[in-house]
């Protein structure tokens, strides 16, 4: 197709299925390939090519006083073809399109529109690039194109396959489909956009594919298979195919003949509309299909261009029309083959109406691969406008000269396309980026199962690229037809999302989407879905149950509102109550003889050292803070240096009155006397009273948040401070209460009416008993046992001490009064003497 113009444009396009080539014997001049199979859509891109250069031409404001003529070729859907006719356009030595004027040094096209085939344009362009020749695709997606340096003069109107694949991955994105398989043609188109998606999902880690096949060429059975063997065995349920139409149907013959079903399939812009596919054969398969197609335009006037088409207007440089006329209406225009005449076949008048023929050329409602044509013949007008109001003296070329129209070159086209910035009456912005690039735009399109069986491609959305955010998919889901008896999206998943709570632990040998769900141990949380790894608590807190989030642990100490202290601080009380009640036994019995007989001043201090033991204890249960962790221990220290005290001094009056009764003894009381015993006992408890204060100041006890005994509580207890120092008061108490235990042993054979040294051993043995035991069970019971075993200790030595030493006294006053008087107890003395 041919018409002349002051500026010529180019034109490839799809004009027949494929070639048949001769014989290359080279005995005689080679032939040329003959094109066969009509293709409509082909034909209607190449007319709306022809459509946008006569309206350029009708509209003065763009480029006045200038003709566009163009020269479209069929590629016969073959690179050879292909490249042989883009070669004939720039050199301009093809007979049948020889121009009546000779424009020298000029080619005859200064920029071709075209190709369809990622593969011919990269054959193509890396040809007219050397020459700076314009070439701008309104079909070939593939992303090598945009390597500058092997295409630099390559411009495309749609979207690159790297975009393409983004838009995919939203679509996998938004729907949570982390599992899938991939199918790719064996071509240029479909090898690189394996590559690019297999790279852009690694780096976007939105999932995983289970498989990766390239479809055969032609029909292969036994490859084809295979690939639907591991279609069907694989537990992906999204399947996305990179191919062109003539590779899907080949394998949608093996799909339906192992009756493969329960799949989603995505498609590529280059099958999203195949019609041929969307049969009630193939429906309960592809049905519900999800596919990327090209922006959809709307281009007024088109049709009315079309419906004037006619053959017989300059037959000679337009024989493709009378093609398209043989086809639609198939007949012959004269002479007709003999075959044709033979079959029955009917002659071409030209006057046939193509309004009367359903033909799919007519409907310009989904214009999608023609929106392309028309932008890219209108980019090419744009760059011729913005050169011819170049101002000379201010333009861009050397001596900042501007390109004259007579002498024009293709470079000088090339360097104001780059530049094209313009709006289409339907709204869209065209330009480029610095790849030759459009602005990425998709519309996302759904294979809608009608329920009287038709076939609908509804548009449920758009995928659109901006410079700030990234892809933005937007998608009415409530429009998408799912086919599956939920009518819900299908789930396509490895392994399901692993709970908060849970990490994920990899599969060996299996894609990173394939993974166990392993709980956090004890400590460790995750509080966020699909967690690669559980994170530990703070110190002061532990994991729940759930192992989602971290809470306080509980706080362990020995409470008043617990069993074990309240059988504790009953113990306590108790003996202080007792030792109140000896008190008021002794109180109201001061005069008798068994009470002033045992020393009843140190009798008085050591029931009340015996109380102050009682009432310590009671420090040593409750929440910890910093006055009962000092006090404790402290008040625990003197308290029993106070009453060891009291005993030892008993014990050495005892002795001292013994040895006073014997001949020459008498001077032995004088050292005993009451000053002396107040003395002794107040400067055996300062000397307590001093190592308290020393480990007060020198290293004090704290409250401790211990968090060693349990990993799940925090034992809540008071740090000793200095070891030295607690060693220290603890060996000072039985130092004293060692020393009052070898006295009153040697004293326990005295006269009955001395028997008090008896009664001192006796307690005495109990207490060393007690706090011997109490050493081994202190150090080997954790958190607050350790208290526990303390206070124990603390109790029963003093319980000890109260029943052995006032016990018997007691039993006497009140029980056996008759005893109570110093006749017995003297006559006891003289009978056993």
């Amino acid at each position: 197709m041919f018409k002349a113009g002051d500026v010529v444009l180019g034109g490839l396009f799809e004009l027949h299925y494929s070639s048949v080539f001769p014989s290359m014997s080279f005995a005689s001049k080679p032939q040329q390939p003959s094109c066969q199979g009509f293709d409509i859509i082909g034909f209607r891109q190449a007319q709306t090519m022809a459509f946008a250069i006569d309206e350029i031409n009708r509209n003065s404001s763009l480029l006045p006083n200038v003709t566009l003529g163009y020269s479209l070729y069929d590629n016969c859907a073959t690179l050879g073809v292909a490249f042989r006719a883009a070669l004939s356009l720039v050199s301009g030595q093809q007979e049948e399109f020889l121009l009546h004027e000779h424009c020298l040094g000029s080619p005859p096209v200064l920029g071709i529109v075209g190709d369809s085939v990622s593969t011919s344009c990269i054959a193509i362009s890396s040809v007219l690039g050397l020459y700076k020749v314009p070439m701008v695709s309104y079909y070939a997606t593939c992303s090598c194109l945009s390597d500058r340096k092997q295409f630099p003069s390559f411009f495309r109107t749609i979207p690159s396959d790297a975009f393409q694949v983004r838009a995919m991955l939203q679509i996998l994105k938004q729907f949570g489909w982390t599992w899938a398989g991939l199918l790719v043609s064996d071509d240029d188109y479909g090898l690189h956009a394996a590559q690019s998606f297999q790279y852009d999902l690694a780096q976007s880690g939105g999932g995983c594919l289970a498989y990766v096949e390239v479809l055969p060429w032609g029909n292969n059975p036994t490859e084809l298979k295979r690939i639907v063997n591991v279609m069907r065995e694989s537990t992906a349920r999204v399947v996305i195919v990179f191919a062109h139409e003539s590779r899907i149907v080949h394998l949608m013959e093996e799909v339906l003949k192992q009756n493969v079903t329960g799949l989603q399939w995505m498609a590529s812009e280059a099958w999203v509309a195949a019609t041929t596919l969307q049969t009630p054969r193939l429906m309960p398969y592809l049905g519900g299909t999800l596919g990327i197609a090209i922006r959809r335009g709307e281009i007024p006037g088109l049709r009315e261009f079309l419906l004037r088409i006619r053959p017989e207007k300059d037959p000679d440089r337009n024989s493709i029309v009378r093609q398209f006329w043989e086809h639609t209406f198939q007949c012959r225009y004269a002479p007709p083959s003999s075959d044709w005449v033979d079959a029955g076949g009917g002659l071409c008048t030209g006057q046939e109406d193509l309004r009367n023929v359903g033909l799919s050329i007519l409907d310009v409602s989904d214009l999608r691969p023609e929106y392309n044509v028309y932008k890219a013949v209108y980019a090419l007008a744009h760059a011729l406008k913005d050169m011819l109001q170049c101002v000379p003296g201010r333009g861009p070329f050397s001596g900042h000269s501007c390109a004259s129209l007579q002498r024009l070159e293709p470079w000088q086209v090339l360097y104001y396309l780059e530049r094209v910035n313009f709006t289409t009456a339907f709204g869209d912005q065209v330009s480029f980026d610095e790849n030759g690039d459009a602005l990425p735009i998709y519309d996302v399109m759904n294979w809608q199962w009608l329920p009287d069986g038709s076939t609908k491609v509804q548009n449920v959305g758009v995928v659109r690229e901006s410079a700030s955010t990234g892809e933005e998919l937007t998608l009415d889901e409530d429009k998408v037809f799912w086919n599956f008896e939920s009518k819900k999206p299908p789930q396509s998943v490895c392994s399901e999302s692993c709970p908060p709570g849970t990490r994920m632990a990899r599969r060996k040998g299996k894609p990173v989407c394939c993974f166990d769900c392993i709980p956090c141990s004890e400590g460790k949380i995750s509080n966020q879905t699909d967690s690669m790894e559980c994170t530990s608590c703070p110190e002061e807190f532990w994991s729940n149950t759930q192992r989602d989030h971290c809470v306080p642990k509980s706080m362990e100490f020995l409470s008043y509102h617990e069993p074990l202290g309240i059988s504790l601080t009953t113990a306590s009380l108790l003996g202080t109550l007792i030792c109140s009640i000896v008190l008021g036994i002794f109180t109201c019995h001061l005069s008798t003889p068994m009470v002033r007989a045992n020393n009843s001043e140190l009798s008085f201090l050591l029931l009340l050292s015996l109380k102050l033991c009682f009432l310590c204890s009671l420090l040593f249960i409750g929440r910890p803070r910093l006055w009962t962790c000092q006090l404790r221990h402290a008040a625990f220290g003197i308290s029993f240096v106070l009453c060891v005290s009291c005993i030892l001094v008993k014990t050495m009056v005892v002795l001292a009155v013994f040895k006073a009764s014997k001949p020459g003894g008498g001077a032995s009381l004088k050292w005993f006397g009451a000053v002396q015993q107040r003395g002794t006992v107040l400067a055996l408890t300062s000397i307590q009273a001093m190592i308290c204060t020393a480990w007060l100041v020198s290293s004090s006890p704290v409250p401790y948040k211990n968090t060693q005994y349990h990993t799940d509580k925090i034992v809540y207890e008071c740090a000793v401070g200095s070891k030295v120092g607690f060693a220290v008061l603890l060996g000072y108490i039985g130092l004293l209460a060692i020393l009052s235990f070898l006295l009153a042993f040697l004293a326990r054979n005295l006269p009955d009416n001395f028997n008090e040294a008896k009664l001192i051993t006796f307690s005495m043995l109990i207490f060393c008993a007690v706090w011997v035991a109490f050493i081994p069970a202190y150090i080997n019971s954790p958190g607050k046992y350790a208290d526990a075993v303390e206070v124990f200790a603390i109790l029963a030595s003093s319980f000890g001490l109260l029943v052995a030493l006032f016990g018997p006294k007691c039993y006497i006053i009140l029980l056996r009064p008759e005893k109570n008087t110093k006749k017995a107890i003297m006559g006891r003395s003289t009978t056993k003497t």
